[in-house]
């Protein structure tokens, strides 16, 4: 009996202990992440990362997250990057930090790989309103009109009467000739902004 009490003692001492050094842990985090968020309002991102750069753990999301941000606000665009796609790795269904990985990615021009993170984010979220939006936006840089009025035409079908899909939907029906199409959506874009310009130009073009 003396034994079993020894050892329900010595495993509750553990349990404590074990326990104390995580929230030590956890202390420690937060109030490096709470000077990350001083640093940041005041536009000081470098050092804002370093205070992480001190707490740093490989396999924390949170953190790899944080300095893929920062980092990104730094301007250092490759680092950036190298976060991101690890927190990317440690959560592969998480589609924040694909979102995440997009700004550096776009900022040094790799627009094949935006791309293609933008579809991994509508394997997990077909219904994602900013990726389908966006992955219509490159499409329609590029002329290739009948892929962009793919993705248009999801975001107007969840959002029949939002701004930015109505009018780009409409002027990528323009493009492709489909004039009766392209009518419908821009003066739906008229109902929202009656002396919208661009609503008004593509009108003029369609007659």
């Amino acid at each position: 009996m003396e034994f079993l009490r020894s050892n329900i003692k010595y495993s509750f001492l553990l349990l404590f202990f074990v326990q104390t050094s995580i929230w030590g842990q956890y202390d420690t985090l937060i109030k490096a992440f709470k000077k990350s968020y001083v640093l940041e309002k005041k536009g000081e991102y470098k050092q804002a990362a370093d205070i992480l750069k001190k707490v740093y753990n490989p396999q924390s999301y949170e953190i790899n997250l944080r300095l893929g941000w920062l980092n990104y606000q730094a301007g250092l665009f490759t680092e950036s990057a190298t976060h991101y796609q690890r927190a990317v790795d440690l959560m592969p269904y998480a589609i924040e930090a694909k979102f995440g990985l997009i700004y550096p990615k776009s900022a040094i021009g790799k627009w094949d790989e935006v791309i293609r993170i933008y579809k991994k984010i509508l394997e997990i979220d077909p219904q994602n309103t900013l990726a389908n939006y966006r992955l219509g936006l490159i499409y329609y840089g590029r002329k290739e009109y009948e892929k962009a009025e793919k993705y248009f035409k999801t975001v107007v079908n969840l959002y029949p009467f939002g701004y930015d899909s109505l009018i780009m939907s409409a002027w990528t029906e323009l493009q492709l000739g489909k004039y009766r199409e392209a009518k419908v959506l821009l003066r739906k874009v008229l109902l929202y902004n009656p002396d919208d310009a661009s609503a008004k130009e593509g009108l003029r073009r369609i007659k």
